[in-house]
């Protein structure tokens, strides 16, 4: 038997119900907004203050090791760059980075260090990284409060 189309029979409906879209969109967007203040969380340093020029754009990511107010080193680019690492570790992983076939592309190194650390945990931290194939190490400082009137 044929199947005839018959005048006030029901038909297919072809919209779209985008409200189960929405509630999934906004329910992900609450998500999002709780837990982008957790990722940015780092290692608690207080930097000194200095009057340095900011350094220009830099193509690749930097090399940063960080020396907390107790001595212990963290590295941005490890497994963990939230975990304590002991200098042996950090010799072997900026040698892993820095030294070999990463050679002939030096990436920029700089040191975090507290200000209230041994200056020389810095100098550990300095003297490892030179060994391990850096070319040149910087320092990272908060700018200097601006204390002088304009005018």
């Amino acid at each position: 038997m044929a199947y005839t189309h018959q005048p006030g029979s029901r038909r297919l409906m072809s919209d779209i119900n985008v409200v189960p879209f929405i509630d999934v969109m906004l329910v992900l967007l609450v998500i999002f907004m709780i837990t982008a203040p957790l990722l940015t969380q780092g290692v608690k340093v207080d930097l000194p203050k200095t009057e340095a020029k900011a350094l220009t754009e830099m193509q690749k990511e930097p090399f940063i090791v960080t020396v907390d107010s107790t001595g212990n080193f963290f590295l941005n680019v490890s497994d963990k760059p939230n975990q304590a690492i002991t200098a042996r570790t950090l010799s072997h992983l900026a040698a892993d980075q820095l030294g070999g076939s990463h050679a002939g592309e030096q990436r920029p190194v700089l040191v975090r260090g507290d200000k209230n650390v041994n200056y020389g945990k810095v100098m550990e931290a300095m003297v490892l990284l030179q060994q391990a194939g850096a070319k040149s190490v910087g320092l990272i400082t908060q700018p200097a409060p601006d204390n002088q009137a304009t005018g």
